[in-house]
């Protein structure tokens, strides 16, 4: 019996997209933009790959007169100084709760500070209290540096509003465990408005005719914010949350730097101020590249882990 249905033909072959050819044609059809796109590939290129080659400092007993090639090869000794010492659990511990504080703290008032702004009738005021929130962040970290230190002395204003009320009128810089508490703080006033900026970004984005349809259909103002505005935003929440648990270990050592001292390094020592230390005061480049190539690997485990959970329960992620 003959069989009545045409044998099925072969799909032709998809012409491969990435050829030298295809780059070509493309790169004579569009190359201005090629040219304007060339400063961030050098930039990349020069600032961010380059210097990767300085991760041989990390396996080597580093020597700036011998270079990368001429230092001597020790493997893993660096590694296993750091965490053999006493003050590796320190900087990872206090690492991870300054990270925790930001996470949990900054993070969500963030995302309020932006909400509350979102809910403000008002234009003129809304544009105020942007512009007096964005204000902080604009100025340099010296000077905040300056205005803290200035404000919690002896005689600072701070001391002064904390020593009425516990009697206490010592240096909060000089105790422990204060230290933190000062920083979050600062950090949160200096950086609070010019972080939400993305957050009312992406509420500008939100169809006002959701809006509409919930009061139609009864819901309140904070059942609108809480079935409508909070699930708009929520892929960008999850990616900026991806992003801030990715940068866990990466906590910045220009502010910690210019606000501790050896009284509270039981609390404010972190691995990047720890890394200044070694590598630029006592010029031990191999062993301080070893903590910060450790502090990278980490970074980029908890990245992939936090854009794998958001993948798998939000269906939002970088990649």
């Amino acid at each position: 019996m003959r069989n009545s249905a045409p044998a099925l033909e072969a799909a032709p072959r998809r012409p491969r997209k990435f050829t030298w050819l295809n780059i070509k044609k493309d790169f004579i059809k569009n190359w201005p933009l090629f040219i304007m796109v060339l400063p961030a590939i050098a930039f990349y290129i020069i600032f961010h790959y380059i210097p990767m080659g300085g991760l041989l400092m990390a396996f080597e007993n580093y020597k700036p007169k011998l270079g990368f090639f001429g230092s001597p090869f020790v493997g893993l000794k660096n590694f296993a100084d750091f965490f053999g010492s006493a003050y590796s659990w320190r900087v990872i511990r206090n690492t991870i709760v300054l990270s925790l504080l930001q996470i949990g703290i900054e993070f969500p008032l963030t995302i309020l500070f932006a909400l509350l702004l979102n809910e403000l009738r008002s234009k003129r005021y809304r544009k105020t209290i942007q512009t007096v929130s964005y204000m902080p962040y604009f100025i340099s970290m010296v000077v905040v540096a300056g205005i803290i230190i200035d404000f919690c002395s002896t005689e600072g204003a701070v001391t002064a509003i904390v020593g009425a009320v516990t009697g206490n009128y010592d240096n909060l810089l000089g105790s422990p465990d204060n230290w933190r508490t000062i920083y979050v703080v600062s950090d949160l006033w200096k950086n609070l408005g010019f972080d939400s900026i993305i957050y009312v970004a992406a509420l500008s984005s939100i169809d006002q005719t959701l809006y509409e349809a919930a009061e139609i259909d009864g819901a309140n103002r904070f059942q609108r914010i809480l079935r409508v505005t909070i699930p708009g935003i929520i892929d960008t929440i999850m990616i900026m949350l991806i992003l801030r648990v990715g940068q866990m270990l990466s906590v910045g050592y220009e502010k910690t730097i210019l606000l501790y001292n050896p009284q509270v390094y039981e609390t404010a020592d972190i691995l990047s101020s720890f890394v200044y230390r070694k590598g630029l005061q006592e010029a031990n480049y191999g062993y301080s590249t070893a903590v910060s190539l450790f502090n990278s690997v980490i970074n980029f485990v908890l990245l992939i882990f936090a854009n794998t959970f958001s993948k798998k329960y939000t269906e939002s992620g970088l990649f």
